[in-house]
């Protein structure tokens, strides 16, 4: 990515009597103040004056708290030591943002994507609409859209924004028509293939009084890598860099200065304790990925980068390619976290000061649960629980022990091989596909399997909602025709290419398929051929294998461009559906063990 023609930007403070004239304008302009400081003249409006940001990214439609490992965020301790702090909630977060800005008299709220989709059955099961009211009622002003905005296309993104009820189920509350957003989504890298126009809005002015402060939104560049080929069907996604440079530059243009770029892409910490320090032992020094390649380009126009996409917290500075100190954050996902950044906004520059001392660093802030809940939002949630009951709350199936999903770093997890072994038990009868194997994407694993009663079911028991929360997107199964040769190359391409090559992507494989993976290897020679196998025997390059997968792996997404070459394709039962009918051969004597987690042999 290059940058653009970049303008010049002062970055330090000056005293009362420092005066500058602006070149070209003939005007004189004052030095920044301290926030409160007068204007001089005897004015009573001051020079400066701070302007609140929170924001938050990832919320995926969690209006409960999410269960498991999910559910708690990992808090740094003095002395090294970490300890797991259980935070997140719809009724949490409202409490917290809405003390947050007490005392606040500019306050403005943002998001940086994915807002929706893969959610929990509580707002996937009404297409969203629940949570979409609960971020009006949150006072969202702003979100980017992120990936999974696209989940269901572009249509029923449109319809989240403007309302309307779901063309096919029709409205979910008697005689209540669905709404929409109160707050304004923004796709500025997102076109219409036609039209070549944006699909939604590129940029919001913030206004209040005389303080104007412009956002602009964007997704990952990739976003169709990483979604059906149904759901970006008729839409390009740009570069990120240039397309937020082409809106400064526009907002620059009518006037805004004050500019924040709401990004769903991210970064990775070097730890992952949403208090770490990104910042020692030098600025932007404890992060890595593609959001700092993003921010070492954007024009110094932009002020500051609300980040998303990756679910890590992060508060870091990362200087523009002027060398002025800009943050970069994110508030790790599911309304955990949100972070509270001050900008200081001068009223005669209409800029944001940015020095490393004009206002204080950003702060990633817990959403913990023993604060008071908000009373609407436990209404909301309680409206909207009783319309899913009769389906959410049947039992599926029974579990031993907690089964880690979402929540596990590991490259295999215990309900990935759960999920493979379900999908192969369903699709191996000859009439339903005759699959030998099955591999499962890992970001399509939206939650953990908790022992742990949610509600009223009684511990170990699965209900319908939970095992939806795990596998809610309604893929349908494919399965295919693929050489010993191309599932070879699709184990490579987990950790290789310019998807997976700097964060690989390990599928999930059913039982009797196994393989080592050598870490102290690069790229492709990570994956060992030859202990790749298939009930004990050795793949055969030559030899064609029945193998299942989701829609969206058979489309190529997450970057597994060899998979879109497979042959003789069945469309197979919906992935829920096969999770589904292999919990319900458990019983409460005879529960579903959690998989050992040992077909692939890791080196490090």
């Amino acid at each position: 990515m290059s940058a653009t023609p970049q303008r010049h930007r002062r970055t330090r403070r000056l005293t009362l009597t420092a005066l500058a004239v602006t070149a070209g304008a003939g005007a004189m302009v004052a030095a920044a103040l301290p926030a409160g400081a007068a204007s001089g003249g005897g004015a009573a409006k001051s020079r400066t004056v701070d302007v609140q940001l929170l924001s938050f990214n990832d919320f995926h439609g969690t209006l409960e708290p999410p269960q498991g490992s999910s559910g708690n965020v990992t808090e740094r301790q003095a002395d090294g030591t970490t300890k797991a702090i259980p935070a997140g909630g719809v009724e949490y977060l409202a409490t917290s943002l809405r003390e947050a800005r007490k005392g606040h008299e500019y306050s403005v709220t943002a998001a940086a994507g994915d807002m929706i989709g893969g959610s929990p059955m509580l707002s996937g099961l009404f297409h969203d609409e629940p949570s979409i009211e609960a971020l009006n009622k949150l006072d969202l002003d702003v979100t980017g859209v992120g990936n999974h905005e696209f989940d269901e296309g572009k249509a029923e993104l449109r319809r989240m924004a403007y309302g309307g009820c779901h063309p096919a189920e029709g409205c979910f509350e008697p005689g209540k028509e669905f709404a929409g957003s109160e707050f304004k989504f923004l796709a500025a890298n997102v076109t219409d293939e036609k039209t070549k126009r944006p699909m939604m809005n590129p940029t919001f002015i913030w206004k209040k009084g005389d303080v104007k402060i412009g956002f602009i939104g964007v997704t990952l560049e990739g976003t169709p890598d990483v979604v059906t080929a149904e759901g970006v069907k008729g839409l390009k996604f740009e570069d990120e860099v240039e397309s937020i440079n082409k809106y400064a530059a526009e907002l620059n243009k009518q006037g805004v200065k004050s500019i924040v770029a709401l990004v769903h892409e991210g970064g990775l910490p070097a730890n992952g304790a949403y208090n770490y320090d990104c910042d020692v032992p030098g600025a932007g020094a404890g992060i890595s990925g593609p959001i700092v390649d993003i921010a070492k380009n954007l024009d110094p126009k932009v002020d500051a980068l609300v980040t998303g996409h990756t679910h890590q917290a992060y508060a870091c500075n990362i200087p523009d390619p002027a060398g002025n100190p800009r943050m970069v954050t994110s508030a790790a996902s599911y309304g955990r976290l949100f972070t509270d950044t001050t900008l200081t906004y001068d009223r005669q520059t209409k800029d944001i000061v940015r020095t490393p001392v004009s206002s204080p660093k950003p702060v990633n802030k817990v959403v913990t649960r023993d604060q008071p809940k908000a009373s609407d939002m436990t209404e909301l949630i309680q409206r909207w629980s009783e319309l899913a009951a009769p389906i959410a709350n049947r039992p599926q199936g029974f579990i031993s022990a907690d089964i880690p999903g979402r929540g596990s770093e590991a490259p295999e997890k215990p309900l990935g091989d759960l999920i493979a072994d379900a999908q192969l038990e369903a699709l191996a009868p000859a009439d339903k596909g005759g699959a030998q194997l099955a591999l499962m994407n890992p970001g399509g694993i939206r939650a953990d399997l908790a022992y742990k009663a949610s509600g009223n079911e009684g511990d170990g028991v699965v209900t319908y909602g939970e095992s939806y929360t795990v596998q809610p997107f309604n893929n349908m199964m494919n399965i295919v025709d693929l050489t010993g040769t191309q599932l070879i190359t699709a184990l490579q391409q987990q950790v290789s290419g310019p998807v997976n090559g700097v964060s690989p992507k390990i599928l999930q494989v059913s039982k009797g398929f196994t393989y080592t993976l050598d870490m102290t290897k690069s790229g492709a020679d990570r994956i060992v051929v030859d202990s790749v196998k298939l009930n004990g025997a050795a793949i055969d390059p030559a030899k064609t294998y029945r193998v299942a997968m989701n829609e969206f792996l058979a489309g190529g997404g997450d970057g597994f461009t060899v998979l879109k070459e497979h042959k003789n394709k069945l469309v197979g039962a919906p992935d829920l559906d096969c999770f589904n009918a292999y919990l319900g051969k458990s019983t409460a004597a005879n529960p579903i063990v959690p998989p050992a987690a040992d077909r692939i042999t890791v080196i490090k």
